[in-house]
């Protein structure tokens, strides 16, 4: 049985771009970023990561067309990575090569530990033919991200940090929050110091205040990162960063494979179940 679209409304824009595009538009007019993630994951036959790539493809086409500022982000396991590693690397090429010609972004996503060292080592190959059109996720609560942080930051990757969003065991993840918090202020400090321009996803008040303090020590410009937050979630604070005098984005999910996303954000942490359910119903 197929849920009603109206649970995630809040958290997904749409089941399609046409209906993303007013949410984006919206967005945009607060002076905040976007990035556009058309849902879906572990694609395992290549009719439908063909059909995926077309997507990819057209959604860079209609963001040019649509004249909306945002970038978009991806999977690779939609893009046929359980089916085979050089038939994913094709596929991720060809979008990027659509996205060096309309010069846009890409941002790989990360996904559950399983797919980590796959996805960066696909990430480095791109980046060593794309440079500036193609990104990363590199999640603080793993244990080898201090290593890979290291990495990315040396190459000068665009590295999008997030604390973690999937249930991970003890042994290759931090378990509790405040480790995971001081791995999240290590790891920001070497892309702040290190990369041209990081980006820094949270909506952890603690983790917002000590980034701003940082910056501020440091004398690190605001010009040169941004926060990110999700859609649906804390939009006031987005605009509060906009008007002072900080870079802003929001990743927009849209859809129709839009329920284990929305699973994910009740389920990952017990607090987001709070705060969603406390939200749900707010204008």
């Amino acid at each position: 049985m197929k849920l009603p679209f109206f649970l995630a409304k809040r958290f997904v824009a749409g089941e399609s771009f046409d209906q993303a595009i007013p949410k984006v538009e919206q967005i945009n007019s607060k002076g905040i970023h976007v990035t556009l993630d058309l849902l879906g994951e572990n694609v395992d036959d290549r009719a439908t990561a063909d059909d995926t790539v077309r997507s990819y493809i057209k959604l860079l086409n209609d963001i040019n067309e649509a004249g909306l500022d945002s970038t978009i982000s991806i999977k690779l396991t939609m893009l046929g990575l359980d089916i085979d590693r050089e038939y994913c690397r094709n596929n991720l090429f060809e979008l990027l090569d659509t996205a060096r010609e309309t010069d846009q972004f890409v941002r790989i996503d990360m996904e559950g530990s399983d797919y980590t060292q796959p996805t960066i080592d696909l990430f480095k190959e791109a980046h060593n033919e794309y440079g500036s059109h193609v990104g990363i996720v590199l999640q603080a609560y793993l244990y080898r991200t201090e290593q890979d942080v290291a990495e990315l930051a040396e190459m000068g990757a665009d590295v999008r940090m997030c604390k973690g969003a999937y249930s991970e065991p003890k042994d290759i993840a931090l378990q509790k929050m405040d480790d995971i918090r001081q791995a999240f202020k290590q790891y920001t400090k070497v892309l702040l110091e290190k990369t041209p321009y990081p980006r820094i996803a949270t909506h952890d008040d603690e983790l917002i205040d000590w980034v701003q303090g940082y910056v501020d020590q440091k004398n690190i410009s605001p010009d040169n990162f941004e926060f990110q937050m999700l859609y649906g979630l804390r939009q006031q604070t987005m605009e509060d960063f906009v008007a002072n005098g900080y870079n802003a984005r929001i990743y927009v999910p849209f859809g129709t494979m839009w329920f284990p996303y929305f699973k994910r954000r009740l389920m990952e942490r017990k607090e987001n179940i709070w705060f969603v359910l406390s939200t749900l119903f707010q204008k």
